[in-house]
C-alpha cells in the first residue's frame, strides 16, 4: 500500500491549491480525480465561461463599431467556433495544473476516490481496478455539481444545466434562464449578446439577489435594454417537452404564464458531490448537504478534512482555494488566521459586471450602523465615457462612527477587477478618510471608488 502525508480527493481550485501547497511545506503529496484536473472551475465553469463572455463582448463591441468612428461590415459570429475557442482555453488552462503537479512533486492518482475508516482512500480507475492508499492527512475537495429542482429534472437536451449550455452544438433561438444568479446571469448574457431570445424567470423580487438592491435594479435594467426579458417573484412550476421544444408554465403575482422556448437552462444553484465517497462509512458528520468543519477544515474524525463547496461556507473558487491553503498550513503547525468570511468579494462576470464585499445598505440598517453612503456613476467617469461604458456606478457604506469601510458594491465594465481594492482596505482595518486620501490615477476606472468614497463624507468633486 502506497502511502502519502497528504492526499486531496478532488482537483478543483481547492483540491489543487491545497497539493501544492502541501508539497510546498514539505509533505508527501497526491491527488484523486475522475476526470479532468482543475476540476469543474477551470473545465466547466469559472475559466471557459470568462471566454465565451468575452467572445460574446467582442461580437457586441464589434455590432457597435460606429459608435467609436469605426466602419465593420457584414460582422457575424460562429457559435461552433466560440465554443471551440472557449473548449480550448479550459484545456489549456487544465494542461497547466498537469505542468503544476508535475513541477510540485504531486502524484496524480487518476479515478474515482471513496474514503475508508484508518485514513484510507480507495481508488477505482476506468479499468476497473482498485488500489489503496494511506495518508496521514486526507482532505476532501469534491466540489458540487448543478442543483436540480423536482419541475426541472435536467434530461441534457431541453432542460440543461450549466455544463450542457457552454457546449451545446447549436445556438438556440429561444432560451428559458431560470435562476438569476452569477450562473444564470452570465449565461443569459452570454446568449442573448449571440442573438438568443433570453427570457429570466427569477423565484425572488431581484436579479442577483444576495447583491445591494440597487445594483440589482442597474442590472435588471441594463439586460431589458440590451433584450433580455426578466420575470421576478415568478417560479416555473412545470416543462412540457414532449414537442419541438418547451412549454414552460410559470407561477406569478398576476396568474400563470405560458413561456415556449428551445429549452432551459437550469440555474438554480449547486448541489454538494458528498455521495458514494465514503463518509458514512468513516463516520464523517454531515448537515443539509454540507460536511461539517471547524475553524480550519477539521471534520469530526481526526486526519480527514473538508474545503471547499461541500463545506457551509461561500461556494467560490477564490474561497476553496484560501481554504486549502489555511487546511494544509494548520496540519503543518504554522500559525493561522480563519478565514474571515465577511470579507470575500462575489463577483458575477455578465456585461455589466457586478462585484462586491461587505454588508449590503439595507444588511448594514438591520444590523443598527450609523452608516454614511457614497455613490458614484460611471456616466461621471472619465475612463468610462471614453470606453463608452458608461452604465453602472460604484457604491460604498461606512460606519458613520469609527469610519469602518463597510460595504462596497459595483456595477459596471471591469468592476471584477476593481473590487480587490475594496477587499484589502477591509482586511487592513482601513478608514473612509484614509481611501480617500489615497492618490487614484487618472483616468481610470478605479476613481470612481475614491469619488464614492468622498461622496459619503461630502466631499465629491466631480459629480
Amino acid at each position: 500500500m502506497s502511502t502519502f502525508d497528504v492526499i486531496v480527493l478532488g482537483s478543483g481550485p481547492g483540491g489543487y491549491v491545497a497539493a501544492i501547497r502541501a508539497s510546498q511545506l514539505g509533505f508527501k503529496t497526491a491527488i484523486v480525480e475522475k476526470e479532468s484536473l482543475g476540476g469543474v472551475c477551470l473545465n466547466w465553469g469559472c475559466i471557459p465561461t470568462k471566454a465565451l463572455i468575452k467572445s460574446a463582448q467582442v461580437f457586441n463591441y464589434l455590432q457597435h463599431a460606429e459608435d467609436y468612428g469605426l466602419n465593420a461590415k457584414e460582422v457575424d459570429k460562429d457559435f461552433g467556433a466560440v465554443v471551440k475557442r472557449s473548449r480550448n482555453v479550459a484545456d489549456s488552462m487544465s494542461k497547466g495544473v498537469q505542468f503544476l503537479m508535475k513541477k510540485n512533486k504531486i502524484e496524480v492518482l487518476s479515478g474515482f476516490g471513496k474514503l475508508q475508516p484508518g485514513k484510507k482512500i480507495a481508488v477505482t480507475d476506468e479499468a476497473g481496478k482498485e488500489t489503496t492508499y494511506n495518508a496521514e492527512h486526507i482532505i476532501i475537495a469534491t466540489g458540487a455539481r448543478s442543483r436540480e429542482l423536482p419541475s426541472l429534472p435536467q434530461d441534457g437536451e431541453k432542460i440543461i444545466g450549466y455544463r450542457k449550455a457552454m457546449s451545446l452544438d447549436k445556438q438556440p433561438n429561444k432560451m428559458i434562464v431560470v435562476g438569476s444568479g452569477a450562473i444564470g446571469m452570465e449565461f443569459a448574457y452570454f446568449y442573448n449578446a449571440l442573438g438568443t431570445e433570453v427570457t429570466v424567470v427569477e423565484f425572488l423580487p431581484n436579479v442577483v439577489p444576495v447583491e445591494d438592491e440597487e445594483v440589482s435594479k442597474q442590472l435588471e435594467r441594463s439586460f431589458k435594454k440590451s433584450g433580455v426579458k426578466i420575470m421576478t417573484s415568478s417560479e416555473v412550476t412545470s416543462v412540457d417537452t414532449s414537442g419541438d421544444g418547451v412549454k414552460a408554465t410559470v407561477k406569478t403575482a398576476k396568474g400563470d404564464k405560458e413561456l415556449e422556448a428551445d429549452l432551459v437552462l437550469s440555474a438554480v444553484g449547486i448541489k454538494s458531490n458528498i455521495e458514494n465517497i465514503g463518509l458514512e462509512e468513516v463516520g464523517i458528520a454531515t448537515d443539509r448537504d454540507k460536511i461539517m468543519v471547524n475553524d480550519f477544515y477539521q471534520t469530526n474524525i481526526p486526519g480527514y478534512y473538508a474545503i471547499g463547496d461541500v463545506t457551509p461556507g461561500p461556494a467560490l473558487a477564490h474561497v476553496a482555494s484560501a481554504e486549502g491553503i489555511i487546511c494544509v498550513e494548520k496540519i503543518a503547525g504554522m500559525h493561522v488566521e480563519s478565514l474571515d468570511y465577511g470579507n470575500i468579494p462575489g463577483c458575477t462576470y455578465c456585461i455589466p459586471e457586478v462585484a462586491s464585499v461587505g454588508l449590503t445598505e439595507q444588511k448594514a440598517k438591520e444590523e443598527g450602523y450609523d452608516i454614511k453612503v457614497g455613490k458614484f456613476p460611471f456616466s461621471a467617469n472619465g475612463k468610462a465615457k471614453a470606453a463608452g461604458t458608461p452604465d453602472g456606478f460604484v457604491k460604498v457604506i461606512f460606519d458613520a462612527k469609527y469610519g469602518e469601510w463597510l460595504g462596497c458594491h459595483m456595477i459596471g465594465v471591469g468592476v471584477t477587477d476593481m473590487i480587490a481594492e475594496a477587499v484589502v482596505a477591509r482586511k487592513l482595518e482601513t478608514t473612509g478618510h484614509e481611501v480617500l486620501k489615497a492618490v487614484h490615477p487618472h483616468p481610470t476606472m478605479s476613481e470612481a471608488v475614491m469619488e464614492a468614497v468622498a461622496d459619503a463624507y461630502d466631499e465629491v468633486i466631480h459629480l
